[in-house]
């Protein structure tokens, strides 16, 4: 009896719990029923077109380009051995590292007019500013160019894995059919790997959607920029949320497309892991040096040099480095992090566990609703934070006027709980899927064993799961606080007064064209950055083994 009391508490602990996180999402979707027709009029006299014109080709047109070279490295890593393979097997997974704001600013700071690219071609041809035509960097397609080169790694992990499943038997099957290489690729290989190719790219263009630092940075008027622009600039935020509302659908769309692409297309193969290290075609000359450009060149553009020009300009910051400003600004971003990792990590270890006990529907679609926090747009959770909280102070400060007469001012909203609040339901869908994953792992004969020995079920999840968790556990934890070092504008909309992170203060420099001086702290993100790519690249080498 006492045990069936404690399980009903804690499953109604974690009723309220769900309900808390997901309420923001749920405030915002419901705000769309009463529509502001005043604002929105405005808004479709002025700039809604360009929201949703720039929002729909930025998004389509970066899904295209990932698509393009996640699939072509993919292939290539794959179907051919030559020169620099060994070396691209985690060079290709890098520019995840970069987040988009900063490859913006840096190709910004190179290609600008004072950058060293122009100034190089004025010297040695004597030109003027004028004589000569140069593409505009800050632009709608410098955009979809720069973010498709940070981007494509979604493409490029599931379609290696996609391609490497792919039995080598098939190409004797299409030679015998008399299919040359291009039509077994377009007929055999793509359908096989569509599924993985259409969730590579939904990945991609839902962080698209998502970003606010390259298009505010560029001057582009997406979905995000108009939900800033409308909270702070206008000061209308029943616009500013219906606006994250639809956002929110856009997102949603992107979903249902890829859950409706797994549905439909299913093809089934006898294998799942394949040996192709002697199926491989070996190449020489000419295509050996192609097939080695196209695997380099978007590692080259989308890592090497924006970190070479982040690192030039850090040079000159070197005397910042232990300035005490700096230390204070690295301190509380990765005290940040760590903290939000901690508790992002034991909510997401809580409800894993519940799901392995009472394995229903309901459990199911709580786990699935909590999910949905990290295909949301951080400017979208932030304004979802900011009314849950905003409402909690009225109510707080309307009682404390009641008792004493006085407004004790704003306590959530304005708090550094407020973002890690948000930072849970942003970032609490990476924690699941590896806490999920570790449960799976777990035999249900260990549970069984003891609860016969008379161990409850928190001393089992302490004392025997815990511990074989915990690669599971690490990996969560480490994702997660990268995530959080990168995001930006769930930070800036959020965070409290003279509070900073690596990722906002790099915003505020870049911002200011201070470019230089926000080299130290973007290049601080990106060699952190690193840590998942190196745990990311040993884990995709073991699934994909001689691949």
């Amino acid at each position: 009896m006492l045990r069936t009391l404690q399980a009903l508490t804690g499953r109604t602990v974690l009723l309220i719990l769900c309900a808390f996180l997901c309420s923001p999402l749920v405030i915002i979707i419901a705000s769309l029923l009463w529509p502001d027709s005043a604002a929105w009029q405005h808004l479709i006299d002025t700039v809604l077109s360009d929201y949703v014109f720039n929002s729909i080709v930025l998004t389509l047109g970066v899904g295209c380009g990932s698509l393009l070279l996640g699939t072509a490295t993919a292939w290539c890593m794959t179907q051919y051995e030559f020169s620099l393979r060994q070396v691209m097997r985690w060079l290709l997974l890098l520019p995840l590292a970069i987040p988009a704001y900063i490859i913006a600013y840096t190709y910004t700071g190179i290609l600008d007019v004072s950058g060293p690219l122009q100034s190089t071609l004025r010297e040695a041809f004597d030109w003027q500013f004028g004589d000569y035509w140069f593409p505009e960097i800050r632009s709608l397609g410098g955009a979809i160019l720069l973010m498709s080169l940070v981007l494509y790694p979604y493409v490029y992990i599931l379609a290696r894995t996609a391609f490497s499943e792919q039995s080598p038997r098939f190409k004797e099957v299409s030679a015998l059919a008399g299919l040359s290489a291009s039509q077994h690729f377009y007929r055999i290989v793509l359908p096989l790997a569509r599924p993985a190719l259409f969730t590579g790219v939904a990945l991609a263009m839902m962080e698209t959607l998502a970003d606010y630092g390259t298009v505010a940075y560029f001057g582009i008027n997406t979905f995000t920029t108009g939900i800033f622009r409308s909270w702070y600039a206008m000061g209308n935020q029943l616009l500013a949320i219906q606006l994250a509302g639809i956002l929110c659908l856009f997102v949603l769309v992107v979903l249902v497309l890829e859950q409706h692409s797994r549905r439909r297309i299913k093809y089934y193969q006898a294998s799942t892991v394949i040996d192709s290290r002697h199926d491989r075609k070996k190449l020489r000359g000419a295509q050996n040096i192609t097939v080695s450009l196209i695997c380099f060149l978007p590692v080259l553009f989308g890592f090497f040099i924006p970190v070479l020009q982040l690192v030039v300009w850090a040079m000159s910051q070197l005397d910042t480095l232990l300035s005490a400003d700096y230390l204070t600004l690295v301190t509380s971003t990765f005290s940040l992090g760590v903290g939000v990792a901690i508790l992002v990590v034991c909510i997401a270890l809580l409800f894993s566990y519940q799901q392995r006990w009472v394995n229903n529907r309901f459990s199911y679609w709580q786990i699935r609703l909590l999910s949905l926090g990290y295909a949301l747009p951080g400017m979208v959770v932030a304004v979802g934070v900011l009314v849950v909280f905003g409402f909690a102070d009225r109510q707080v400060n309307q009682l404390s006027h009641l008792i004493s007469g006085e407004y004790v001012g704003l306590i959530f909203s304005g708090s550094l709980f407020a973002v890690m609040f948000a930072y849970c339901v942003r970032f609490l869908s990476i924690a699941l899927q590896n806490t999920e994953a570790g449960f799976g792992r777990i035999t249900p004969t260990i549970d069984d064993a003891a609860a016969t020995l008379g161990a409850s079920r928190l001393k089992t999840l302490v004392t025997i799961h815990s511990p074989l968790l915990r690669a599971s556990l690490l990996s969560a934890l480490l994702l997660v606080f990268v995530d959080v070092l990168k995001e930006l504008p769930a930070t800036l909309v959020l965070r409290p007064f003279n509070f900073n992170t690596l990722a906002v203060r790099t915003y505020e420099l870049a911002s200011d064209e201070r470019l230089v001086d926000a080299a130290l702290p973007a290049l601080t993100i990106v060699l952190v950055g690193l840590l998942p790519i190196l745990w990311l690249t040993k884990a995709l080498d073991n699934v994909n083994k001689g691949s």
